[in-house]
């Protein structure tokens, strides 16, 4: 059992872990991209749930990391700037009924921000993971957000920490949701 920090959002954790079941138990794939030290959190999370986090023999979860094709990426960074490099990933690989999973530890990284826009432009349902934040109408991360888990930090090592046990607490509550509705 993994020990959870003392989220601020705890609901938003447990309503993103609800919609993720029910998106995949529908046949539904999740989107999941994130900036910088967030990409790699992109990847690592997908990495849990396409291999396997606790529960090997299991089948794979449907989930693709944005994050992890260098020539697509620097591609639409080129041709469209780098802005856009989830936005038209988002529109080639997303469906309604998808869900796409942004993280930002700043909250302000305007290409996932877009990607969020994309994907809510295309009924797919959103997450945001962003570090603690002042949130008002201004906000440019809260716009495009279905759900938005925010940390109880402001340091940039502490979000990246909590974001790492937010998405393997997801992912683990994830794999049993799905393996035991299956039996």
């Amino acid at each position: 059992m993994i020990i959870m920090a003392d989220f601020k959002d705890n609901q938003a954790v447990e309503d993103t872990i609800h919609n993720i079941v029910e998106c995949l138990k529908y046949g539904n794939k999740l989107l999941v991209f994130g900036n910088g030290g967030s990409a790699s959190q992109a990847d690592h999370f997908v990495a849990e749930l396409v291999g396997a986090y606790m529960m090997r023999a299991r089948k794979p979860i449907n989930a693709l990391s944005l994050n992890c094709n260098t020539a697509v990426m620097t591609a639409i960074a080129n041709d469209y700037g780098y802005e856009e490099v989830f936005s038209r990933q988002v529109e080639a690989h997303g469906k309604p009924n998808d869900m796409a999973i942004g993280i930002s530890t700043s909250g302000t990284s305007e290409n996932v921000i877009r990607g969020l826009h994309k994907a809510r432009g295309l009924s797919i349902m959103t997450v945001g993971l962003v570090g603690n934040m002042p949130l008002d109408k201004n906000t440019p991360f809260l716009a495009p957000c279905s759900i938005l888990i925010t940390t109880s930090s402001c340091f940039t090592d502490e979000i990246q920490e909590e974001h790492i046990q937010i998405l393997h607490y997801i992912a683990g509550q994830v794999e049993a949701a799905l393996t035991y509705n299956k039996q």
